[in-house]
């Protein structure tokens, strides 16, 4: 069982460092952000499940209670080859240090949920505050795009069932037709794809473990990669210049009162459009996304190995 434990955690670490590092300096993600934000997910699950089988198999090794639930109906050869009566100091040490970190993940998640509803019920109702009254009886009023009389240039969608999409005057004004038609492409690419539970699961972990390269590189490369996703799908129905040219004209106001991480990622994402990169060959997208649908299943296999190798 030691022996198993060690290799869960190797494991865990390994995901959670060296692996996370080398693909956060990777630069295909950007060829090829879905592909990148689903790779980024599988790393993140792989580590989550190395932690979580080896603290199932912690504390069957230290409770003798839990020991005979999971096991109680299994071969005894099976419970043989884990070797769980044999709990090192150091394997209940290490126990206690996963039941730690789970009871963390799952508050800081709990946490994340609660704040995130509270801030859309609140985003909501100044919504509603400043949405303009329309006379009874007209649908508008409660149709999936929301204009609010607005000076400054802007557009963003609410998340929900059913998402709505928001636009001010000032965007109405200041864009072209075709330009709102590729910003309204970009909400609605986010809203499609349901980015906002992404970049919240992201935050979460980065807020509760913000010394764990995995989770700090997650949550930034989140942030990064379902932008140039739904710029990419604006683009593939308005082109990409256009595409630039919209985002321009939407952030040319903020200037110097935005941060210096959202100047620099608008200026990579409007380099990006103009230049677009070459996108990486079928093949080359078959083997990154299989490859990483199959790095979850390391943990199992690992967990599942000596028990499986009882019944030779």
């Amino acid at each position: 069982m030691t022996s198993c434990l060690f290799m869960l955690c190797a494991l865990g670490v390994a995901t959670a460092v060296p692996f996370a590092r080398a693909l956060n300096r990777s630069t295909w993600p950007g060829r090829s952000p879905v592909l990148g934000l689903w790779v980024w997910q599988c790393l993140v699950a792989t580590a989550l499940l190395s932690c979580l089988t080896a603290l199932v198999l912690g504390i069957a090794a230290v409770f003798r209670t839990v020991r005979d639930h999971l096991f109680g109906s299994a071969p005894p050869g099976v419970v043989a080859a884990y070797h769980l009566s044999s709990a090192s100091l150091l394997a209940t040490v290490l126990t206690l240090l996963l039941g730690a970190g789970a009871v963390w993940t799952v508050a800081v998640l709990v946490g994340q949920l609660r704040v995130a509803r509270r801030a859309h019920g609140a985003a909501r109702a100044r919504l509603r505050e400043r949405a303009p009254e329309f006379p009874a009886g007209l649908p508008a009023a409660r149709g999936p795009l929301l204009i609010l009389e607005e000076e400054y240039p802007d557009a963003w969608s609410m998340p929900g069932s059913p998402s709505q999409l928001v636009v001010t005057t000032g965007a109405l004004r200041r864009l072209t037709d075709r330009q709102l038609e590729a910003v309204l492409a970009h909400e609605r690419g986010h809203a499609r794809a349901r980015h906002d539970w992404l970049l919240h699961l992201s935050a979460a972990l980065a807020r509760g473990f913000p010394k764990v390269p995995l989770f700090t590189h997650f949550c930034e490369q989140t942030h990064r990669l379902v932008e140039l996703a739904a710029d990419d799908t604006a683009a593939q129905k308005c082109g990409h210049v256009t595409t630039a040219l919209a985002l321009i004209e939407l952030n040319q106001h903020r200037g110097v009162f935005s941060c210096a991480s959202s100047r620099r990622l608008l200026k990579d994402r409007v380099h990006r459009l103009l230049t677009p990169p070459s996108t990486l060959r079928p093949p080359q997208r078959t083997r990154i996304a299989v490859t990483a649908a199959l790095a979850p299943l390391l943990p199992l296999l690992i967990a599942f190995g000596p028990g499986i190798g009882a019944f030779d």
